[in-house]
C-alpha cells in the first residue's frame, strides 16, 4: 500500500512540474507565473480542486508519441473566490507552448461543462501558442467544441477570459465571446493573424504589441476591457470582478454588508453642474460619490471616454452604470461609445444586474465618417439593449438630453422603471441655438430678434418641467439627495417581475 501512495505521490509531483523545472525558469525570467501559480494567486488559499491531472495526448505522429506530459498543457478544476465557487482552467506555456490538443481541449470542455450545469463561473488563464499543428485538424476540432460552449454558456454564466501571454490564430475566438477579457502589458497580446503573416499579405511592418497588446486591444479595438501591469494586478482585479457578479443567471447578484448610509447626503453635487451650458464636469465624481464607499468598478475606462461602464454597490447591491461623460467629446454618442454600452447593458440584463444611467447627453456626433462606419446600425445596438432590457432601470438626467440620444438613454418610453432630473436639466429635441434658427429661420438675419427667440426657448425648454409635466419624468430632484432616491428608487424595484414576448431570439442589429 505505502509503495502505491509513494507511486501516486511522485506522479503529482510530476504533473506539478508541468514542462520541467528549466522551462519554468524561462517563464519566471519573462515575469510570468507558471499556470499554477496563477490558480494560487486567484483562488483562495487551499480551495482548488484539480481535475484530469494525469490526462495525456494520444498523438502518435511527428516525435509526439515520446513527447507526453502529464495534464497535457492546462490546469482544470474549480475553486473559490472569497468563498463563492468558480470553475477554472489555466494553460501551461511550459508544456509544448501551451498549445491546444484534442485532450486538452477536452479538459475545458469538461469544466465548462460542468460550470453549466452547477451554475457558476468560467474564467480562463490564456497562455498559448495557438493549435497544436502535429495533431492537425483534431486540435482545431478541439478549439471548436470549446467554441461551441462559450456560445452555449453565454448569459448562464459569467465568463472571464484573462490574456497572460500570447493568444493567436483560432485561440482569440474563445476569448471573443466571453463577457469580460482582461490582458497583462507586455506580456500578452491577441491576433488572428501575426506579424509575419501580415508582412506577407498586407505587405505592413508591425510588432506584435502594435498589432495585438494590451494598448491597442484596450484603446481602439475594444477587443479587451481592461490592461494591468503584471500578472498578480490582473487576477487580483479578476477576483474584484468576480465579488460584483452572480455565480449565474439563476442567481441574484450577491448582497454584501457596507459601512455607508443609504440615505447619505452629498452636498456637493448641488455645485457639480457649471452654470455655463458648454462648460464640462467630471461624471464620474457623480457616479463615485453615489456608490457605496465611493468604489466604483469601471469596465473599458481607455476606450470611447464619452461613455463610462462599470459596476458600483448601492447599499450593498451590484449595480451595473452607463454614464455620458461631459468631458469627452461633450458626452456625445457615437459609434464606439453606443457599442461599448449595448454590450455592457446587455451583460447587465442577462444576468439580473439593475442598471442606473446617468444622463447628459448633447446627441448622436454628427460627420461622415460616423455614418459611413454605420453610426445608425450601432446607435440602435443601444437603443435595443436598453430596449429589451427587463432589469429594473432607473435613469437621471443632470443637464443636457437632446434629440434622439434621449430617447435611446433609457428614457421613460424604453420601459425605464423610474426616471429623475435634477433642476438643471433640459430636455428638448436640439439646443435653444439650433432649434431658434430653424423655427425662425426667416428672421436669421435680425440680431437682436434671434437672441430674444433664443432666450424664449431656452425659458421654455431648458428645464426639465415640460417633459415631467407630461409623466416622463417621474420627479426633479435634488442634486445633493441623489443617493437617497436612487437607493431607494432600486429597493422599491426589487420585485419587478417583466417579460418580452416568446420568440426564439432576437435579431439585434449588429
Amino acid at each position: 500500500m505505502q509503495d502505491i501512495l509513494e507511486q501516486l505521490e511522485a506522479r503529482r509531483a510530476e504533473a506539478r512540474l508541468g514542462g520541467g523545472q528549466k522551462r519554468i525558469d524561462a517563464q519566471h525570467a519573462k515575469g510570468k507565473l507558471t499556470a499554477r501559480e496563477r490558480l494560487d494567486v486567484l483562488l483562495d488559499e487551499g480551495s482548488f480542486e484539480e481535475f484530469d491531472m494525469f490526462v495525456a495526448h494520444r498523438a502518435t505522429e511527428f516525435g509526439m508519441a515520446e513527447q507526453k506530459y502529464p495534464g497535457d498543457g492546462v490546469v482544470t478544476g474549480w475553486g473559490t473566490i472569497n468563498g463563492r465557487m468558480v470553475y477554472v482552467f489555466s494553460q501551461d506555456f511550459t508544456v509544448l507552448g501551451g498549445s491546444l490538443s484534442e485532450t486538452h481541449a477536452q479538459k475545458i470542455c469538461k469544466i465548462m461543462d460542468m460550470a453549466m450545469k452547477n451554475g457558476a463561473p468560467v474564467i480562463g488563464l490564456n497562455d498559448s501558442g495557438g493549435a497544436r499543428i502535429q495533431e492537425g485538424v483534431a486540435s482545431l476540432a478541439g478549439y471548436a467544441e470549446v467554441f461551441q460552449r462559450n456560445v452555449l454558456a453565454s448569459g448562464v454564466v459569467p465568463q472571464i477570459s484573462v490574456i497572460m501571454g500570447p493568444c493567436a490564430g483560432g485561440a482569440v475566438y474563445s476569448p471573443a465571446m466571453t463577457d469580460f477579457i482582461f490582458m497583462v502589458r507586455d506580456s500578452s497580446y491577441m491576433f488572428v493573424t501575426g506579424p509575419d503573416v501580415v508582412k506577407t499579405v498586407t505587405n505592413e511592418v508591425v510588432t506584435a504589441e502594435e498589432l495585438g497588446g494590451a494598448k491597442t486591444h484596450t484603446t481602439k479595438s475594444s477587443v479587451a476591457d481592461a490592461a494591468f501591469e503584471n500578472d498578480v494586478e490582473a487576477l487580483m482585479e479578476t477576483r474584484r470582478l468576480v465579488d460584483l457578479l452572480p455565480l449565474s443567471n439563476r442567481e441574484k447578484p450577491p448582497h454584501r454588508k457596507v459601512f455607508d448610509e443609504p440615505d447619505r447626503l452629498e452636498m456637493s453635487l448641488d455645485t457639480l453642474v457649471p452654470d455655463s451650458a458648454h462648460m464640462p464636469y467630471d461624471m464620474k465624481e457623480l457616479i463615485v460619490k453615489l456608490a457605496d464607499e465611493g468604489d466604483f468598478y469601471e469596465i473599458q475606462k481607455d476606450f470611447a471616454g464619452n461613455i463610462l461602464t462599470g459596476f458600483i454597490r448601492l447599499d450593498g447591491q451590484t449595480v451595473g452604470v452607463v454614464a455620458n461623460q461631459p468631458m469627452v467629446l461633450a458626452g456625445v454618442l457615437d459609434i464606439d461609445s453606443s457599442r461599448k454600452a449595448a454590450r455592457f447593458v446587455r451583460f447587465c440584463d442577462a444576468f439580473e444586474i439593475p442598471i442606473l444611467t446617468l444622463v447628459d447627453v448633447p446627441g448622436f456626433l454628427p460627420g461622415t465618417s460616423q455614418e459611413y462606419g454605420g453610426v445608425i446600425k450601432h446607435g440602435a445596438k443601444l437603443l435595443f439593449a436598453y430596449g429589451e432590457a427587463t432589469v429594473p432601470k432607473v435613469t437621471v438626467i443632470t443637464r443636457k438630453a437632446y434629440g434622439g440620444a434621449y430617447d435611446v438613454m433609457s428614457s421613460k418610453h424604453l420601459r425605464g422603471d423610474i426616471n429623475y432630473a435634477w433642476p438643471t436639466a433640459e430636455i428638448a429635441v436640439m439646443g435653444a441655438k439650433g432649434a431658434v434658427e430653424i423655427i425662425y429661420r426667416s428672421e436669421l438675419g435680425d440680431g437682436e430678434k434671434i437672441a430674444q427667440r433664443t432666450k424664449d426657448y431656452e425659458g421654455r425648454f431648458a428645464n426639465p418641467f415640460v417633459a415631467a409635466e407630461k409623466g416622463f419624468i417621474d420627479e426633479v430632484i435634488m442634486p445633493h439627495s441623489t443617493r437617497r432616491r436612487v437607493v431607494r428608487a432600486f429597493a422599491a424595484l426589487r420585485g419587478k417581475s417583466l417579460a418580452n414576448p416568446w420568440k426564439k431570439h432576437d435579431n439585434i442589429p449588429l
